[in-house]
């Protein structure tokens, strides 16, 4: 099932406005006084999901919204969005988009620990001043701004550092080519106290079980993976609020809130690939193996593979790039079969022995031309790599 693309999403973002929770007005001008430090902090937050297409301006630019003693702030690039708030002194009400760029720039920047922003809306503009700075920036009607998904969905809170940890575990393996939209997202399943989570770019897979001590919503969702990694970077407490639409998934920590769309499609059949037997099963301890793996990915450029060649008693990894150079190191492994060499993928090797944990690597071969399989101690991690076809 083909699914929308983020590009398509802006350019349908005005049909879709009856879809989405009722958002600010206009109202008639506004002053709002606000501390820079935490104006900054909070700009650091949503500004992560201002749109960087020009598809559809306002897109671009953070909506202000005040009432009552609060700023709120909110972005979105219609695939997610993020929203927080801080307290300010406000005269009047109201909202407004201001680009967001040149928003989080002068933040940064202002001299002093106060600033004042004042919009007018019959001049389409707002005035910011701190000190003796000031600068008027042009601003997008807050009308035209996407009414954001709303967040007064059934929230469930999970343990904060056991969702961000197994999302941190499987995200690099989700893929980045967004012509097959299903696999930028990853596979989140929540069962009888555990959480699964399963990304793949179709070259490799990671696969996390975590058991979870609280109870939690009966979900399995694809969730773009960009937005799962984004919760890694908002402040929180110790557990991560859940909430689940029809379309899409909200996540609440501290004072923010990240909305996000669901992927629709199939998602891989991540069992089908596990292999279930294996030739050849050793453990190396992963502090060598990551650093033999990094020193010869040096010289593994160009694509050119990491080549493994397990003999009687050893590892040895070398690469070999034409015009650059050559390398080759040997490590000591518990084998004592016939001589088994395989290539891969430098960099997904890399990052597979980089996502276990604990001090040892399982590693499992059948021969070169099929999948490896690489686990951790705990047996709650597995990491599939593909192996590449070395030539001679």
């Amino acid at each position: 099932m083909e699914i929308e693309t983020a590009a398509a999403l802006e350019t349908a973002a005005t049909d879709r406005m009856g879809e989405m929770a009722t958002g600010p007005g206009t109202g008639t001008g506004m002053k709002i006084e606000v501390a820079r430090d935490e104006l900054v902090a909070k700009l650091g937050i949503v500004g992560r999901a201002v749109s960087t297409r020009g598809t559809v301006q306002v897109l671009s630019g953070i909506l202000l919204s005040a009432e009552a003693g609060t700023l709120t702030l909110a972005a979105t690039d219609m695939e997610l969005s993020l929203r927080t708030q801080l307290e300010a002194q406000v005269d009047g009400d109201g909202a407004v988009v201001i680009p967001g760029k040149p928003l989080v720039e002068l933040a940064r920047l202002l001299p002093e620990s106060e600033v004042t922003i004042a919009y007018r809306p019959e001049e389409g503009a707002v005035q910011i001043v701190s000190g003796s700075y000031s600068s008027r920036l042009h601003v997008f009607n807050a009308e035209d701004f996407p009414r954001l998904p709303s967040v007064d969905a059934q929230l469930h809170a999970i343990d904060r550092d056991a969702l961000l940890e197994t999302v941190d575990r499987v995200a690099r393996s989700a893929s980045r080519d967004e012509s097959r939209p299903v696999l930028t997202g990853i596979l989140v399943r929540f069962e009888a106290g555990k959480l699964v989570m399963v990304a793949t770019d179709s070259y490799r897979l990671s696969v996390k079980e975590t058991e979870l001590s609280e109870a939690a919503p009966e979900l399995e969702a694809i969730i773009p993976a960009r937005a799962l990694t984004e919760l890694t970077r908002l402040a929180g407490g110790d557990t991560i609020d859940l909430g689940v639409h029809e379309n899409h998934v909200v996540f609440g920590t501290g004072d923010a809130w990240l909305t996000t769309r669901r992927i629709d499609g199939q998602f891989p059949n991540y069992r089908q690939l596990l292999p279930e037997t294996f030739e050849v099963e050793l453990t190396l301890p992963k502090a060598e193996l990551a650093d033999v793996v990094r020193r010869a990915s040096v010289l593994a450029l160009r694509n050119s593979p990491l080549r493994l060649r397990l003999a009687d008693g050893e590892l040895t990894v070398s690469a070999q790039t034409q015009d650059v150079g050559e390398t080759k190191e040997t490590m000591p492994a518990a084998y004592s079969g016939e001589e088994l060499v395989i290539g891969f993928n430098a960099e997904f090797l890399r990052d597979g022995v980089d996502s276990i944990s604990g001090d040892d690597v399982r590693v499992k071969l059948i021969n070169p031309l099929r999948p490896a399989i690489l686990e951790d101690a705990g047996g709650d991690f597995t990491y599939l790599i593909m192996p590449i076809r070395l030539a001679g």
